[in-house]
């Protein structure tokens, strides 16, 4: 899984690697998680994301327990890690274009015009990246009910919030919300 790639998309190991450790950092999920409850909290597919639990392991980022009372949990280097370490402990380093592969040297990149632009870029993206730490965006997580909105396809963020103060005037508690409500009620 650690090759640098020339795709300006996020891979969807990296994104449910994001997504896992925002879930185990968040206050309310302290304790061991089994792999079907991360499964269902992330909307990833079990078989995937064991790899990419096994991935994060092996980084350092979370640590696992087998047994009864097993189940993954985020470790202190993962609470304060960046999005950018845990994207590369999944996909490895990040990169725009080839011509930036750290030790490879392009034979344009001195007469090139693009190749600034790319470096400029890059170094924009890894910033903001490495400024977004886990335990902050764990901090930012919507509250069930703007979740269960937004799943039902609501938008933008007015008409979730609209549903979700609807939905608290009429009572309805929020197991029983479904998206069909929801989608009544908007």
């Amino acid at each position: 899984m650690k090759k640098p790639s020339s795709s300006m998309q996020l891979t969807r190991a990296a994104d449910y690697a994001v997504r896992v450790m925002i879930h185990l950092a968040a206050p309310s999920a302290g304790e061991r998680l089994s792999l079907p409850a991360l499964a269902q909290a992330t909307g990833a597919p079990e078989s995937f994301l064991s790899k990419v639990l096994q991935a994060l392991s092996r980084a350092g980022l979370i640590s696992s327990r087998r047994g009864q009372s097993g189940g993954f949990c985020i470790s202190p280097r993962g609470r304060d890690a960046s999005m950018r370490t845990v994207i590369e402990a999944i996909d490895g380093p990040i990169c725009l274009n080839l011509c930036l592969v750290s030790g490879k040297s392009c034979a344009r990149k001195a007469w090139c015009p693009a190749h600034p632009v790319w470096a400029r870029a890059q170094q924009a993206m890894l910033d903001v990246l490495e400024q977004a730490t886990i335990a902050a965006l764990a901090v930012e997580r919507p509250h069930a009910h703007v979740r269960a909105a937004s799943l039902a396809g609501l938008r933008p963020r007015e008409t979730v919030l609209r549903a979700a103060s609807i939905l608290e005037e009429r009572g309805l508690n929020r197991k029983t919300r479904s998206r069909a409500e929801i989608r009544q009620l908007a």
